[in-house]
């Protein structure tokens, strides 16, 4: 049995050479423009050991204050992602209720929410609903993100096979019970690597305290610039950006590869139960509530 490409034909010999070349030209430009950075960077003293050591010197307290910026974005991060995660699930069943006065009023919400940008989102909830830097972004973040989450939860909900929930309802079990035990956990491990995608663009989001005073891990940052600006000329203004950035990279890497791994994890559980007994819950008439036995 052959298989064939739908979209697209496989490479032959003179294609491939030249994807082959392609990739060295390319890898060439990007050694080229690397190097020319650092030239550039050694030119101005950027890479100067000297300057590096404070980022590591406790004495300095620059180790201290980055630590503590990022506990800070990391608890409005944590705080922003359960809460619109688990809005975002409500949503996402208010929009695909069989009634209106739901499905409606659902709809208009997360349409909204998707279309306000963050920014004024955050500023609304300071300036207006007088809650700290801390509320208010962590707020900012939930209203819009749930709004974002919501649309990826339908769609993962969405794309599950309509035989599943047709199999459930002729089982007798009601709505909620299909959402939540039949189509949810099929949904989820479609959606993960788009979810995990959303959560670690929330977590960069949450630079965004910068603007209204909160202390995450950017606004330490740029603190810390302006102190050593006025101290010593501003000789750490790259090394402390830089700090920060490889700090960002570093979370989103290890957040991204938790997602794998539990990605992974349910792939494992789902092979493994798949040949166990699947008990159903506890008020799902079988039959119709009737005696009757489901054929084998």
């Amino acid at each position: 049995m052959t298989t064939s490409t739908v979209l697209f034909d496989l490479p032959g010999p003179r294609a491939k050479r030249r994807h082959q070349i392609a990739t060295v030209v390319v890898g060439l430009v990007v050694l080229l423009l690397i190097g020319l950075a650092l030239w550039r960077l050694a030119a101005n003293q950027q890479l100067d050991p000297a300057r590096w050591a404070i980022l590591f010197d406790v004495r300095s307290g620059v180790p201290q204050a980055l630590g503590t910026a990022l506990v800070n974005t990391l608890q409005v991060a944590a705080v922003g992602m359960v809460a619109a995660t688990l809005l975002g699930a409500l949503l996402a069943f208010g929009r695909l209720s069989d009634h209106a006065w739901v499905r409606v009023p659902v709809t208009a919400v997360v349409e909204f929410f998707r279309a306000v940008p963050l920014l004024i989102l955050i500023l609304f909830c300071l300036l207006y609903l007088r809650v700290d830097a801390f509320g208010a972004l962590a707020l900012g973040l939930t209203l819009y993100n749930m709004a974002v989450l919501a649309e990826i939860f339908r769609a993962g909900l969405l794309s599950v096979d309509r035989g599943q929930s047709e199999a459930a309802y002729a089982l007798g079990m009601r709505k909620w019970q299909v959402m939540l035990l039949i189509l949810m956990p099929q949904a989820v491990r479609r959606m993960l690597p788009v979810l995990i995608a959303q959560l670690v663009v929330l977590l960069k989001d949450s630079s965004l305290g910068f603007i209204v005073g909160y202390f995450e891990l950017l606004r330490q940052a740029r603190s810390l610039v302006e102190f050593f600006n006025f101290q010593f000329g501003g000789i750490y203004t790259f090394q402390l950006y830089v700090a920060a950035g490889l700090i960002y990279i570093i979370v989103n890497v290890l957040l991204s590869m938790l997602g794998r791994y539990v990605e992974k994890r349910t792939r494992r559980n789902v092979k493994a139960s798949a040949t166990a007994t699947v008990e159903l819950p506890a008020d799902v008439q079988m039959g119709g509530g009737g005696g009757a036995t489901p054929p084998v």
